[in-house]
């Protein structure tokens, strides 16, 4: 915040609407009482996302109920390629932007030779357009015919710059990987290939970077071992496969798809723990006592040979006992799997007494056909053997934090602070009527309230409050702690063939333990570690974005197989729960996960107002309303594969026709479209096509559990 002699400016970012108006952000701002309204007439050309200064309005300080401000300069762009329709008006093409937050539509400039209409295609902006000129792109890439799920996919990992094709140096470089450990990588790593050492994975899953194993020691002591892949040794630093993981930051994942953040020579060859063959490691063993305490750790390189690869779905039959067959089968691992099973247990409780939240959440995964169609929704709820690997991954996370942070050495933690004063005080707006009070939101009273909610109807509406009212994860140099997992030190170790913060963690380790290979060098400050400092630094920075983005994508491209699954249940009547209120209508999910809207104008006639606090649409006549968390029965009115929407309709009640209206090219029209985030702040990052930017690079210095 920064002030001249006749008025204050406020810098921070634009958050656009559908509705032209808008909402600046302010950089130092610390919840949403921190917001100015920018009104319509306000914007000065900025556009969602944009970097902005503002100053506030002194003679009509207050509209839709927040202080107001007029944009006097944009700083900084953040849509510098938009995706979108082509459509012609009059005699020239335009594009109608995906996300109905930016202005539109923009006019096409420059070559557009073979351009249709109608097809998806991205432009790079050449000017924002003023109130005289519209918006103007050049044409930089096409998808094919916009409305079908496949060319919004593409114009998605577009928007958010995730290449589905490795560049050719990188292909050159992990075809040069090697099929099979060579010999002279084992110098100095522990053999533990005689060891029982399984992998537990999805039946699908072909990137296997953990397997566990667990023995007693001579004091009768538990010793788990979390052995994860080596993937340091095989993308080493600043080499085109590590720079083009650090650009990626993470592995994409939906419906069938994966877009790996490693070749699959590495990620499903050389680094996935596949069984019965060695394969290089990095190994941490926990000692632990009879209620889980960490008594003692050991760190070390390893090399293995995965003695089965185990599903989930064989693990839970075999802890349940449902097939003698399998038990026949796996005799030699099942003791060490009902211990494990015993540990697991053992080391869940020890979280939820320290105050760990324990949130009843679901997971949807998308069932598609030979062809790529979606056939089913699902819904993935969690074993007995899924919540084994993860109570495993949690502690070899915590271990490995510890140790670097005891160490004084650098390291990317991954951080989840605790709820913001304005968070903590919405979700104690929303649990009031519920009968849930509470004076402070720590991890203790959100966990008091999710087990007494356990069992209830409520439940899962309570368990997505506290969700929702929580803040979000990222990576950070400095150990901020998990509050999530009332853990005092947390890092993501377990996934370095997914994720780039677990490689950037075993480069740390790797060097710590090279070094402590001798005693003199114990507790000295090392020459690397001013250098990795500020590496990790940046990488805590990208990989935190790249995650975001990642998120967002999978989320966004979901949510267009969604639609055309149901496609073939329009005009079916469908049982719903509210799960989230507008002042544009009722977000309504199914127990498979589908998400559709209720649009206002099809809730039954009357006047409602929007009771923010509560989550609740109140008829001003009628007194009807309609809360988050009701029950509801819904048609299935229309379902977009282009865009990802889904119309519902209240069963029985009929809907009102929908105002019309007509729209030209200067009058900055809006449609409803996918919610696609604004591009981050920043250096743009390329995403590979030849008419972009070169990349950018981390400088000199260089979907799974946990």
């Amino acid at each position: 915040m920064a002030k001249n002699k006749t008025e204050q400016i406020i810098t921070g970012v634009f958050q656009g609407t559908s509705r032209g108006f808008g909402f600046l952000v302010p950089e130092d701002g610390k919840s949403r009482e921190d917001d100015y309204f920018i009104p319509p007439r306000a914007t000065g050309g900025a556009w969602d996302g944009d970097k902005i200064q503002a100053a506030p309005d002194p003679e009509t300080p207050w509209e839709e109920g927040r202080r107001t401000a007029s944009v006097v300069r944009v700083v900084e762009r953040a849509n510098r390629f938009v995706t979108g329709a082509v459509e012609k008006l009059g005699r020239e093409l335009w594009l109608r932007p995906d996300s109905d937050k930016l202005p539109g539509p923009i006019k096409i400039s420059g070559k557009t030779k073979g351009l249709r209409v109608g097809e998806k295609a991205a432009v790079e902006m050449l000017g924002y357009g003023t109130a005289k000129t519209p918006p103007m792109g050049a044409l930089r890439e096409t998808f094919g015919p916009a409305g079908t799920r496949q060319s919004s996919t593409a114009a998605i990992l577009y928007h958010y710059e995730i290449d589905q094709e490795f560049p050719p140096a990188v292909l050159d470089a992990a075809a040069k990987a090697p099929r099979e450990v060579e010999q002279s990588a084992l110098a100095g790593r522990a053999d533990l290939r005689d060891k029982i050492i399984i992998t537990i994975d999805g039946a699908s899953s072909k990137d296997l970077d953990d397997a566990v194993s667990l023995e007693r020691d001579d004091k009768g002591r538990w010793v788990l071992g979390v052995h994860i892949a080596d993937v340091s040794h095989y993308v080493q630093e600043k080499s085109p496969l590590d720079l083009e993981a650090w650009e990626r930051g993470t592995s994409v994942y939906f419906a069938d798809k994966v877009i790996p953040m490693l070749p699959v020579e590495l990620s499903n060859g050389i680094c996935s723990l596949n069984p019965g063959v060695d394969r290089l490691t990095i190994s941490c063993f926990m000692t632990l006592a009879a209620d889980g305490q960490e008594e003692d750790h050991h760190i070390c390189k390893s090399v293995i040979r995965s003695t089965e690869r185990m599903t989930y779905e064989d693990c839970n039959k075999l802890l349940a006992g449902e097939d003698p067959a399998l038990e026949a089968r796996y005799t030699d691992i099942l003791p060490m799997l009902k211990d494990m099973a015993v540990l697991a247990k053992v080391l869940e409780k020890r979280r939820k007494l320290r105050g760990s939240l324990d949130l009843e959440t679901s997971e949807s995964y998308i069932i598609c056909d030979e062809t790529g169609r979606p056939v089913d929704i699902r819904v993935r709820r969690q074993g007995e053997s899924e919540a084994l690997i993860e109570s495993f991954m949690l502690a070899a996370n915590e271990c490995v934090a510890k140790h670097l942070f005891d160490r004084h050495k650098p390291a990317v933690y991954r951080v989840h602070e605790k709820p913001s004063q304005d968070k903590a005080e919405g979700l104690k707006t929303m649990l009031a009527p519920f009968g849930y009070t509470f004076q402070e939101a720590d991890s203790f009273v959100l966990q008091k309230i999710l087990e007494d909610v356990k069992g209830k109807p409520e439940a899962p509406i309570i368990s997505t409050m506290v969700l929702r009212s929580l803040m979000k994860a990222r990576y950070d140099v400095q150990n901020l702690g998990h509050f999530g997992l009332a853990a005092k030190y947390y890092c993501h170790f377990t996934s370095p063939i997914r994720r780039y913060p677990d490689l950037m963690v075993h480069r740390v380790l790797t060097q710590v333990l090279a070094d402590e290979a001798d005693p003199a060098n114990v507790g000295r400050t090392m020459p690397w570690e001013k250098r990795m400092a500020a590496v990790a630094a940046r990488a805590a920075d990208q990989s935190s974005q790249r995650e975001v983005a990642a998120q967002n994508a999978e989320r966004e491209i979901e949510k267009l197989y969604m639609a055309e699954y149901m496609l073939s249940h329009v005009g079916e009547q469908l049982s719903g729960t509210v799960s989230g209120v507008t002042k544009f209508g009722l977000f309504v999910m199914l127990p498979s996960g589908v998400e559709g809207l209720i649009p206002a104008e099809a809730l039954p006639r009357d006047h409602y107002h929007l009771d923010d606090q509560h989550m609740a649409l109140r008829g001003e006549h009628t007194g009807k309303v309609y809360s988050f968390g009701m029950a509801l029965d819904v048609v299935c009115a229309a379902a977009d594969p282009g865009s990802g929407q889904i119309t519902f309709h209240l069963y029985g009640v009929e809907p009102q026709a929908a105002p019309q209206r007509t729209e030209t090219p200067h009058q900055n029209p809006r449609r409803p479209g996918p919610r696609s985030a604004a591009r981050r702040s920043g250096e743009h990052r390329s995403s590979g096509c030849r008419s972009r930017p070169p990349r950018h690079k981390p400088g000199k210095g260089g979907k799974k559990r946990g």
